[in-house]
């Protein structure tokens, strides 16, 4: 890039950016109610370099100080009459601000280097030097007044509407979380505290991310434990056995450390992400050992002896336990295609379900048999008696299955219907890309018409602070002008004391600085991300004429405002600046001898304000150089002299200014010009506002060779959706091929995936009963989901083929195999529905984050589970019918080739 600087004459300065969804900074403060500069010495000399000192600490930023610059105000008149050019003045004060080297000693031993080293100390040095001028040396403090100037390092808009504070921004190493940096910032400004430093204003915490980690960490934490207490009281209302839950009440605890000293070697801390996948791996963690335990259980009451029991509990299910779990592990494989930091997060969450369920196996086959044999007893001596109304009951319906033919197909179809039919859910399913964070803040961009003077700018951002202080929950707020961008963080009341939930606060918010727009110059606002100001509507139009462009976006525009739900359409196009373009009066030029490049030296000689060295005190002190010639406005200009040679004469005899309106901006993609429209969404989620616009696009007829496509979070959607059919195909396929192998057959992995649709509808159908958004995190959710369901089809069908080849007819080996599996399929499911049911109704920060998977992998697992136990047996049945008839078919063939081939004898 720093190559098209040099070869283009036109470019004056090229800067590259590299945009990350991580934030520069996470920890904010202010200091309010005291003298600026005050306030400006405490943060620059204090709080910047030790705060910065913190090995936790990678950058704090000063937004609002009161910064001194020295001011070198040349008289024009003065430099006229001693025939000094401005640029001679900046040239000899750069002089004396110079440290380089100027020659090198080459005889001299070690070759030493000779170094030029000036510096300014105070105004004196800079006004005693002097220039050389045809009437002799003449100092800088006779042509020019040099004195100190008081100025804001930024623009700030307000706190609250006060103008005077200081914005204080820190950010954390890459390596260090931000509860580390949290608390060694806090400790070192506890020590500021108490060593007086602090005075007569107010240094406070505005925003700390640090605080809602913490939060949702201990949240989680409480979900975690109160899922694991859950799952125990679904052993015990199955088991009726202290000893039996126990045993299994053993194995979490266990488990979970297998699973902290994995994250240990895999280098994964504790944070909020580790927690989501433990929270949802703690329901699946007792899942192979109520297996193996309640088979253990089983064989025991049949009257087998310790050992014995073991061994045949732990053999008859140890290849159904082994198969769950590859399935289980193979879902999450594909999710490593999923690019960016979106697949990294879905990454470390996969790792974290895996290595908890791989540790609850080890667990499962290790320890639950060792504690079987002894310590597990049974509720008493065991009798003959009946089975249960339930399990006797599921035996007559399947049955009722095995006897007819029509009676399994009627079953197959009727599923196939249901799922088909639960596909016209998904337009009635709220989407989104990703999830709010709820964490009770909020960044706001306002984009302002360009050319605003500071009391304008000042004026709309008073209007907003008294706007913001009538929404209910904002607790606080700060504004910083970025010369046409506003910059507001908002800080609102904590969720236990809060009268709205965060999305209607910032709805709010939205809504009421759009009532602006009519009376104030605004003409964008937006969420902040870490590129600017974002809206989740974005139409990318291109094409090579700007003026065709913006006509074109204007009429998108008209065609969007259409669509309900759509507010704050504006366009890139409409982001434009004034600008007096100049015309030469050529004639008047020529009689008075006046040439453009002359013309150009005196504009650049009333508008010097440029940066000439430092200097050197306590302090370090940028020096700059301008002029006594005060232009405000055209009148002024124009009023300027010009020396010709038939003497002074103003600027408006050789030129005339005519005002223009120009772009602010002309962006271009992919090399070719582009304008975006953007639009912010209320009342409706942005997957029914997709469907309407991609309608409206289809019908829309814009100009030959331009091209009109969705962009931002509409595109990030069509992305997502895609990804997803991705993974899942990919996830299905992988399932299949590890089942082929465990099962030795291309026949069994087929029924047992064949509950996979009841597991979308299950999903479908939860996310529309909770109105929950189906985002990328529950996608996630119905990956997670493959895995576990079939875990209850592989118990069935395992148990089936053992069954077979003790000798039992098709039909008697699945009734058999479903009263067998009936209880482990029940427990293991509602094990997982509890240590998940926590998640799902949870609140807090992290509650959009893991409610969505919980809420799909709870819906879809329960709904999936009670297809499952019909559908498997029709489906079963139904391929031992084809292939009986197969047989048949290939039978009658042979029998007719032997009878051919004995005539022919």
């Amino acid at each position: 890039m720093n190559g098209f600087e040099n070869q283009l004459s036109g470019v004056h300065h090229i800067s590259t950016q590299q945009f990350s969804t991580d934030q520069p900074y996470e920890f904010y403060m202010t200091i309010t109610e005291g003298q600026m500069q005050e306030m400006s010495e405490f943060a620059r000399k204090i709080v910047k370099p030790r705060l910065e000192a913190l090995p936790e600490v990678r950058e704090v930023g000063l937004e609002g100080i009161e910064k001194t610059e020295i001011i070198v105000e040349l008289d024009v008149d003065k430099l006229k009459e001693a025939g000094v050019p401005h640029q001679m003045v900046m040239q000899s004060i750069q002089q004396l601000n110079i440290d380089t080297s100027v020659a090198t000693l080459e005889r001299e031993v070690g070759k030493p280097i000779v170094r030029w080293t000036t510096s300014m100390t105070n105004l004196e040095d800079i006004k005693n030097i002097e220039i050389p001028t045809a009437l002799g040396n003449k100092l800088i403090g006779d042509l020019a007044k040099i004195y100190e100037e008081k100025n804001m390092a930024s623009s700030v808009g307000g706190n609250n509407g006060t103008r005077d504070f200081i914005f204080v921004q820190i950010g954390r190493m890459k390596d260090v979380t931000q509860v580390e940096m949290a608390a060694a910032v806090r400790k070192e400004i506890e020590k500021i505290r108490e060593e007086g430093l602090v005075k007569d204003f107010q240094f406070e915490e505005l925003v700390a991310q640090a605080d809602y980690v913490t939060n949702s960490i201990d949240g989680l934490s409480k979900n975690v434990l109160i899922g694991g207490l859950i799952a125990l009281f679904v052993l015990i209302l199955f088991l009726k056995n202290i000893r039996a839950t126990i045993i299994i009440g053993l194995s979490i605890p266990i488990s979970i450390l297998l699973t902290f000293v994995a994250m240990y070697f895999f280098e994964y801390s504790f944070n909020m992400l580790t927690l989501i996948g433990l929270g949802l791996g703690i329901g699946m963690m007792v899942d192979s050992s109520i297996v193996i335990l309640e088979s253990i259980y089983r064989k025991k009451e049949e009257g087998l002896k310790k050992l014995e029991a073991v061994i045949a509990g732990v053999k008859e299910v140890a290849t159904a336990v082994l198969a769950s779990m590859l399935t289980t592990i193979v879902v999450f494989v594909p999710i490593g295609l999923l690019g960016g930091e979106m697949g990294q997060f879905m990454i470390i969450l996969s790792m974290i379900v895996v290595i908890t369920l791989v540790s609850s196996v080890v667990v499962a086959f290790t320890l639950i048999p060792t504690l079987s044999e002894n310590f597990l007893k049974l509720r008493g001596k065991k009798k003959e008696h009946g089975e249960g109304s339930i399990v006797a009951r599921y035996g007559q319906l399947v049955t009722w299955i095995t006897k007819k033919k029509r009676n399994r197909y009627g079953m197959v179809a009727l599923f196939m219907a249901i799922f088909i039919s639960s596909l016209l859910l998904i337009t009635k399913i709220p989407m989104t890309v990703m999830p709010d964070v709820l964490n009770r803040y909020a960044e706001v961009m306002v984009q302002l018409e360009s050319g605003l003077t500071p009391a304008e700018r000042e004026e709309v951002a008073t209007k907003i602070n008294e706007n913001l202080a009538t929404v209910a929950d904002v607790e606080n707020n700060l504004i910083m002008d970025n010369i046409g961008l506003f910059y507001i963080l908002i800080n609102m009341t904590p969720e236990e004391n809060a009268t709205m939930e965060q999305s209607e606060v910032n709805e709010a918010i939205s809504r009421g600085i759009r009532e602006l727009e009519d009376d104030y110059p605004i003409i964008g606002l937006g969420t902040a991300d870490f590129s600017g100001l974002s809206l989740p509507v974005s139409i990318e139009i291109k094409g090579d004429d700007l003026e065709t462009l913006s006509k074109t976006s204007k009429e998108l525009m008209s065609e969007l405002a259409t669509v309900e739900g759509l507010v704050g359409i504006t366009s890139s196009a409409n982001k434009k600046m004034t600008e007096q373009l100049i015309n030469f009066k050529t004639k008047s030029m020529e009689e008075d001898g006046v040439t453009s490049s002359q013309l150009f030296a005196q504009f650049q000689e009333w508008s010097v304000r440029l940066p000439v060295g430092e200097l050197k005190q306590e302090v370090t002190t940028p020096i700059f150089v301008t002029t006594s010639v005060n232009i405000n406005n055209k009148q002024d200009l124009l009023k300027q002299e010009i020396l010709t040679v038939n003497g002074a004469k103003e600027l408006a005899t050789y030129i005339e200014l005519m005002e223009v309106e120009v772009p602010t901006e002309i962006a271009r993609k992919d090399g070719e010009r582009i304008v975006t429209v953007m639009a912010d969404i209320e009342g409706r989620d942005l997957g029914s506002i997709n469907r309407d616009i991609e309608q409206l696009l289809s019908n829309f007829e814009g100009p030959a060779g331009y091209t009109i496509k969705t962009g931002g979070s509409l595109e990030e959607q069509k992305e997502m959706q895609q990804d997803m059919i991705m993974i899942l195909a990919i996830a299905i396929f992988l399932v299949y091929v590890v089942m082929t192998v465990q099962f030795n057959s291309f026949i069994h992995p087929i029924i047992v995936m064949s509950v996979i649709p009841m597991t979308i509808t299950g999903a479908l159908l939860g996310l529309l009963l909770t109105q929950s958004e189906l985002s990328i995190l529950s996608g996630m959710g119905m990956v997670f989901l493959i895995g576990i369901v079939l875990n209850n089809a592989i118990l069935l069908i395992d148990r089936t083929k053992q069954l077979r080849g003790l000798g039992y007819e098709t039909g008697a080996a699945m009734v058999e195999a479903g009263k067998n599996r009936l209880r482990p399929i029940f427990m293991t499911t509602l094990t997982t529905v509890g240590g998940m049911l926590p998640l799902a109704i949870s609140s807090g920060a992290a509650s959009n984050y893991q409610s969505p998977l919980a809420i799909v992998i709870i819906s879809g697992l329960l709904f999936a589970t009670l297809i499952t136990l019909v559908l498997i047996p029709s489906v079963y049945l139904l391929f031992e019918d084809v292939k009986r008839g197969v047989n048949r078919l290939f039978g009658r063939k042979s029998s007719r080739r032997q009878n051919s081939e004995a005539k022919v004898l």
